[in-house]
């Protein structure tokens, strides 16, 4: 293969490699705007109490912490992460199947544990072949991402009407039609550009699980991964209860649905204009700026705001969610070996979506039993505290490279 040739093949075409891992997205996010709002009620039609929802919303972003990062750097050695995201797909289609099947809390966790074991690796090794793309053809993260915004919204929306309809059982059905969406498009996804299919004699692959470790024991990353997992963390109320809460004051399901779908429309509007809010803002100072506007949003809601002025609340998800993740994808790329995102997006997922954000939901439960609404000032806390540690990030790294070469 000539040199011309070869650069041509690592190159990902600009409309289809675009085109697919937007669609790729829009399914994905059709099975979390669903799940993230309606399951917890889905859960408690099942019979299942306050603490056991927490349980078994906790228990899949525990299994994260460990399997995720290995899934991503058996993606990342594989050279073929189309291939792992498709077995992905199919083992998280057949685990939602296996809901059917259960009766009570100890089998409905023992499923979700299963689920837990594909779905929860999804993501990272999705936003690794994004990246690729980013670094190797100019494509821009945010404008293939928000497509998933916009499923999302969807999703939440039309799963409120369904909610009104036919109750409670019928998000789970919704949720099996989204998970074959996203089988069907895991088998549109681009073939595997450069690393992963031009392995030869003088290019090896020598991607290590020392890799992780060594990303594990710079303190830049640390700094990193406590600051963006405690943002995210940050959420666990608005995930796990959220809806329930607002059902609690008589919002109808309809209105629950827009209100999920306005924190969405804010997130797309980021996404829009991510490449330039990047360019100009700053990695670090984003996730700063996510930090701040969770204590913000957090407060505000434990204040049990009027409806209009909860909507204005709910569009600073934008920030809380959108700008944290845009950083964090961001700092992998500008801060990691593109060969070894993989690997670091499987840790970040660990850290933020597993470590943080399953402590937060595991206590979730025993604080909303308690506190209620006024749960929600724990979450402006953690807050808190990711600005502390964003603010230290921002003074310390200057963009250089965490894993040089030895």
């Amino acid at each position: 293969m000539t040199a011309k040739h070869t650069e041509n093949a690592e190159k990902p075409t600009a409309a289809g490699f675009a085109v697919r891992l937007s669609l790729f997205f829009g399914a994905l996010f059709l099975v979390v705007g669903l799940h993230a709002p309606y399951f917890p009620v889905w859960l408690e039609w099942r019979g299942l109490t306050q603490g056991q929802i927490g349980i078994v919303l906790a228990a899949p972003l525990a299994v994260r912490t460990i399997f995720t990062p290995a899934v991503s750097l058996v993606a990342d050695q594989s050279g073929d992460r189309r291939k792992v995201l498709q077995l992905l797909a199919w083992g998280a289609l057949f685990g939602l199947l296996l809901f059917f099947l259960t009766d009570g809390f100890w089998a409905t966790f023992a499923v979700a544990v299963v689920v837990a074991l594909f779905w929860t690796s999804v993501m990272p090794v999705t936003e690794a072949v994004a990246m690729e793309g980013v670094k190797r053809a100019g494509h821009d993260y945010g404008r293939m991402r928000l497509w998933g915004s916009l499923t999302f919204i969807a999703a939440s929306f039309f799963g409120g009407l369904a909610l009104d309809w036919w109750g409670g059982g019928s998000v789970l059905w919704l949720m099996v039609g989204a998970a074959a969406c996203v089988v069907a498009s895991a088998h549109l996804l681009p073939a595997p550009a450069g690393l992963g299919r031009l392995r030869t004699a003088t290019q090896p692959r020598r991607i290590r699980w020392s890799d992780a470790s060594r990303l594990l024991r710079q303190p830049l990353f640390l700094l990193f991964l406590a600051s963006t997992g405690l943002v995210q963390a940050a959420h666990a109320i608005y995930y796990a209860f959220g809806t329930i809460h607002w059902q609690s004051q008589g919002i109808a399901a309809g209105v629950i649905g827009t209100l999920w779908a306005v924190g969405v429309i804010a997130e797309i509007v980021l996404f829009a204009f991510s490449a330039r809010v990047v360019k100009t803002v700053g990695v670090t100072n984003l996730i700063c700026l996510a930090a701040f506007a969770a204590v913000v949003r957090w407060a505000a809601t434990a204040l049990s705001p009027p409806l209009w002025l909860l909507f204005a609340v709910q569009a600073l998800h934008g920030l809380t969610f959108g700008a944290a993740h845009l950083a964090a994808v961001h700092f992998i790329s500008d801060a990691v070996p593109e060969e070894k995102a993989g690997t670091a997006q499987g840790l970040y997922a660990s850290a933020g979506m597993g470590i943080f954000m399953g402590g937060a939901i595991l206590t979730s439960g025993p604080l909303y039993a308690s506190l209620g609404g006024q749960a929600y000032f724990v979450m402006a806390v953690l807050g808190a505290l990711s600005l502390a540690l964003a603010i230290l990030l921002a003074i310390n790294w200057k963009g250089e490279n965490l894993l040089p070469g030895r």
